[in-house]
């Protein structure tokens, strides 16, 4: 039985922990012990820890007894985190998602003989996945994800819920988009070029630029058509760019009443009441990934994937949690069991190139009901 720490416990973060602890002894960590204990009440098998990753000795000290480390801070604290695990010499699976490139820790981690899968949710994640699969098999050229996490309940005027930190959500909404057309990098801003879209059992989604493509930008740069947008229910792009354009997400300080304040902190404190995910309020993940390239007879072929999820009524456990955390956990096992062991960091689409890789990661997630569906033309 191997030992692994989680650090963050967080709705994925727990979610990994609990998953993981059906066949590994597993520690869950974070700074607010309420979080820990709440959870704890519920999974006993699970050990808890409080542990600041800000103090990078108290870190240190923490991971070096595991066998793995299973990182799941927020955004803004996941490239520090991440070096400093690497720099420790401890194997670890990321889906912290933060802004900086992953890829500038490479030659760290070869140096430490280090793995570090990166960026190994559903999006950014299962969607490299499957690209870089198909990078094996065809001549891609083009590529599109669009991806939402949405509640199944629309409240006005958001019609939104996030499972995760609002501040790492906004980062998406004021984050330029990159995005690849005729193999050069465009930079545009965030919610532009909205587009509806209609999903089955959902209905019609709007979709806007957002800065998703990430590691997809240096490691497919061959491919001269890349593209990732987020989905959202109609109405919703309106509302987010009349508070950026009014200036709620600036981070230079205002003065109110002889108070200096963020307004990205103010308006974080409002939104996440208005966005708060309540334990058992039912939300869905939708993802569609577009592939088109030739084959090697130069036949066109086009492959969709597309992932339908919902909230997880038996096991407690929301869509976003299920299809981003399990998509690490299955990294983690495949780690685990001697199938990948190449040293470096290394986003999920140079995971997926491997068909044994590839596989274990659809079967890990069809085994816990979460369904890719591929149709191919």
């Amino acid at each position: 039985m191997n030992k692994i720490i989680v650090l963050g416990a967080g709705m994925v973060g727990s979610a990994m922990a609990i998953d993981l602890s059906k066949k590994h002894q597993v520690t869950l960590t974070d700074l607010n012990q309420i979080t820990l204990d709440k959870v704890h009440q519920q999974h006993p098998i699970l050990k808890i820890q409080q542990l600041d990753v800000t103090d990078k000795a108290a870190l240190v000290d923490a991971i070096k007894v595991y066998d793995l480390v299973i990182c799941a801070v927020p955004g803004f604290l996941g490239f520090e985190t991440l070096k400093t695990i690497i720099t420790a010499k401890m194997n670890v699976i990321d889906i912290s998602f933060f802004p900086e490139n992953a890829l500038e820790l490479d030659a760290l981690a070869k140096a430490n003989q280090v793995t570090a899968i990166v960026d190994c949710g559903v999006a950014p994640g299962m969607d490299n996945i499957i690209l870089g699969y198909y990078n094996e098999l065809l001549e891609i050229t083009d590529f599109e994800c669009l991806v939402g996490g949405l509640p199944k309940i629309k409240k006005w005027p958001f019609c939104y819920k996030a499972p995760f930190s609002p501040i790492d959500v906004i980062e998406e909404y004021t984050r330029p988009a990159r995005y690849v057309e005729a193999g050069t990098i465009v930079v545009r801003e965030p919610l532009t070029d909205c587009e509806y879209i209609d999903f089955d059992g959902i209905g019609t989604l709007e979709s806007f630029n957002s800065d998703g493509l990430r590691s997809i930008l240096f490691t497919m740069s061959h491919i001269p058509n890349l593209k990732e947008k987020t989905l959202r229910y109609p109405g919703h792009v309106e509302y987010i760019r009349v508070l950026k354009e009014s200036g709620f997400f600036n981070t230079e300080e205002i003065n109110v009443n002889g108070v200096m304040v963020r307004p990205l902190d103010f308006s974080s404190q409002i939104l996440f009441k208005e966005w708060k995910l309540l334990p058992q309020e039912e939300e869905l993940t939708v993802m569609q990934v577009n592939i088109k390239g030739k084959d090697e007879t130069g036949q066109t072929k086009t492959v969709v994937y597309n992932l339908y999820d919902e909230y997880c009524t038996s096991t407690q456990t929301s869509s976003m949690a299920r299809t981003t955390g399990y998509t690490a956990t299955a990294a983690a096992n495949l780690f685990l069991e001697g199938i990948f062991t190449e040293k470096g960091v290394f986003p999920p689409e140079l995971v997926g190139k491997d068909e044994v890789c590839f596989n274990y990661f659809l079967n890990y997630l069809k085994e816990r009901n979460v369904h890719y569906k591929r149709t191919i033309t």
